[in-house]
């Protein structure tokens, strides 16, 4: 998912990194960058040796060979990613810099069809201290077993307060793949530099945001050159960027209140001004990390934007970070007699206003009583029937943002 060739000097790097100069990053970095947050790289493995990374990069794990998690010579995908994401550069204008500069990076070499798959490598991340989990990786949904499982490990993820970011795909097509597919995900999109889709994006409602993703700089796998690529993985290591930097600045946040950030934030070309959303190119747009960083938006829901894991809905309790198998069992049970008991209060109350209702209306028989009626419903208890909306369908565009959007 990253088209790539060869780059030039360091301090051309930095001038040529656009994505900053349209995301605000200098603006973003006097609010945040990062630090304290780690973003598992789920790819071919990262270098982190390079001169613009180094310092930044745990150890991880290989699950493809073994061993420490450096790519092999010519494998520059994974290094590109987590560059992207958190390099610092090595002087005031020259290298690649990261959109979380201070974030730390776990690399996962684990790439393509080569290792036991991406279920294994979320969990591991999961389980080391990952906040976020780029995956710059998009498979296609043939083998429903497959998908089941990758599923499985997003919502193991969201289980555990752990954002899972992928790449929606280069085919240009309306083809969904996965994990940016899976229930509660965030599916990425790619956009150029005007703003405008990047012709190979996938399009579909696995996307829910857009970024970056098109003539952009990044650190090659060996030694310390660098390349310029397109592709949704670039797109997707912005916004994985853009959550730990949320994560940094909202510590008490859950992933999907992170995302809800991204989404409320989110922006579009003033070309495409008007469009209903989520869309299926732009999801909900541009991400815009200086306004996710400093507007003043409501939590929202534990889980935000995303798309609930079945396994999820399932529980009786809402299960809290960090809570043993036992402890949650004991918050189900007492959960299950709370609501049984609110249920049966339930019943009586709702019995005795209908017996009530009853004998007035006997008494009334005769006198043209009756139901006040609300959009054409009739309603016994005298008030509004209430509408609920779903707030993250076919919102309209937000009145704040424009691309890029101004300093």
């Amino acid at each position: 998912m990253f088209a790539a060739a060869p780059y030039a000097t360091a301090d051309q790097v930095r001038e040529d990194q656009w994505a900053l100069e349209a995301l605000n990053a200098e603006s973003v970095w006097k609010l945040s960058k990062g630090s304290g947050v780690t973003v598992a790289v789920i790819d071919d493995g990262v270098n982190a040796s390079h001169i613009d990374l180094q310092g930044n990069i745990l150890e991880g794990k290989d699950f493809m060979d073994g061993g420490s998690a450096s790519p092999n010579p010519g494998d520059n995908h994974g290094t590109a990613m987590a560059s992207i994401i958190a390099a610092h550069g090595h002087g005031a204008n020259d290298g690649v810099i990261g959109l979380a500069p201070e974030a730390k990076i776990l690399p996962i070499r684990e790439f393509g069809t080569d290792g036991p798959g991406l279920p294994v490598s979320i969990r591991f991340a999961v389980d080391n201290g990952a906040s976020v989990i780029n995956v710059s990786q998009c498979f296609g949904s043939n083998s429903s077993e497959e998908v089941e499982k990758v599923s499985d490990a997003v919502a193991y993820a969201l289980s555990k307060d752990v954002l899972v970011v992928g790449g929606a795909g280069n085919d240009g097509n309306a083809s969904k793949c996965y994990p940016a597919a899976s229930p509660g995900a965030l599916g990425i999109g790619a956009v150029a530099n005007d703003g405008q889709i990047w012709e190979n994006s996938n399009s579909g409602a696995h996307v829910s945001l857009t970024a970056p993703g098109k003539n952009i700089v990044a650190a090659k796998g060996t030694g310390d050159g660098y390349r310029t690529g397109a592709g949704t993985s670039d797109a997707t290591a912005y916004v994985s960027a853009a959550a730990a930097l949320l994560r940094s600045q909202f510590p008490d946040l859950t992933a999907g209140q992170i995302a809800n950030r991204l989404v409320k934030t989110a922006v579009l070309p003033e070309a495409e001004k008007g469009l209903s959303l989520p869309d299926e190119r732009y999801g909900y747009g541009i991400i815009q990390p200086l306004a996710a960083l400093q507007e003043d938006i409501p939590v929202g829901s534990k889980y935000g934007p995303l798309a609930v894991p079945d396994s999820l809905k399932a529980k009786t309790a809402t299960p809290e970070i960090g809570m043993s198998d036992e402890e949650q069992e004991k918050a189900d049970r007492k959960a299950l007699i709370i609501w049984s008991v609110i249920g049966v209060v339930g019943l009586a109350v709702v019995g005795l206003i209908v017996f009530l209702i009853v004998r007035r209306s006997r008494r009334n028989r005769g006198n043209g009583g009756g139901y006040p009626q609300y959009g054409g419903q009739s309603n016994p208890y005298g008030q509004p029937v209430s509408v609920q909306h779903n707030p993250y369908q076919q919102q309209p565009m937000p009145p704040h943002g424009q691309w890029p959007p101004r300093q």
